[in-house]
């Protein structure tokens, strides 16, 4: 009953799955370890967020360029106040408010953007306080430019004048006539009753959406394996089925075609001249 396996048809299946369910299974768990490797990476980085806050200060040329390792490290800069800006719709504690943005110009001749703090509502520069006059010095946790589209980040452009969606060199370079460090600080403590803005953890290294579809992509890799094993059942069940029918005489004969008999055909006229 079961000789139809031999027959090179059932080769060529037999082949497929036995090649099918371990690449299925291999691309599903190197998936997941996509994931977990992702998972492992944020809690490294929130828990090195976590304990920069309590790292001594440095200043600001040991710290840049900013990279994995030197984002949310505690630094500190000197300079005078310029522009300020408003950076709207972010959320803080679940509520939605805005940043409140202001160029810290150093000796350097550069400037480097610093958010003093965020204020819940529609983003008003009437409510935003006015930063400090004269020199100052601020310290906060260092943080890498940001990217319009990505961590919840804002890419929409149009804002009203002395707004912006994104706080980045990019963006910010078309703002102000001075040079600009690709970076910026969230203060410790923030200014004039604002709440102060907590650090983020580096790029890549959350719970972002390419995490999410690596665990998407897990269970898709083991839906196939599943699916190479039904498929292989049911042509296997439909083979031994049709051969039980055979052995039992319940598939019936097809009818031969009828012979036409031979001479037989279409009359013609036939004109026999004397």
């Amino acid at each position: 009953m079961y000789r139809f396996l031999l027959t090179p048809r059932w080769w060529g299946i037999n082949v497929f799955v036995l090649l099918a369910i371990p690449f299925c299974v291999f691309m599903g768990s190197w998936q997941l370890g996509r994931f977990e490797e992702r998972v492992d990476n944020h809690r490294g980085a929130s828990q090195e967020t976590a304990a920069d806050q309590h790292k001594a200060a440095r200043p600001l040329a040991e710290l840049l360029p900013v990279d994995k390792e030197t984002s949310g490290d505690r630094t500190t800069a000197t300079g005078r106040y310029a522009d300020q800006f408003l950076v709207p719709d972010r959320d803080l504690d679940g509520k939605r408010g805005y940043y409140v943005l202001t160029m810290l110009r150093t000796d350097s001749g550069k400037a480097l953007p610093v958010v003093r703090g965020w204020l819940p509502g529609t983003a008003d520069p009437a409510q935003a306080p006015a930063p400090p006059t004269g020199e100052t010095t601020v310290t906060g946790a260092l943080q890498a430019s940001e990217n319009p589209g990505e961590n919840g980040v804002s890419g929409r452009g149009g804002l009203p004048t002395g707004q912006t969606a994104a706080i980045s060199t990019a963006s910010l370079v078309n703002l102000v006539p001075y040079d600009l460090y690709d970076a910026w600080v969230t203060l410790d403590e923030a200014d004039s009753g604002m709440t102060a803005v907590p650090a983020t953890a580096p790029q890549d290294t959350g719970l972002d959406l390419k995490a999410f579809q690596n665990l998407g992509y897990t269970g898709e890799w083991f839906v196939f394996a599943g699916f190479v094993v039904f498929m292989w059942f049911r042509l296997f069940r439909r083979e031994v089925e049709f051969a039980r029918d055979a052995e039992l005489g319940l598939i019936p004969e097809e009818p031969a075609e009828p012979e036409k008999e031979q001479g037989q055909g279409p009359q013609s006229e036939t004109t026999v001249t004397v």
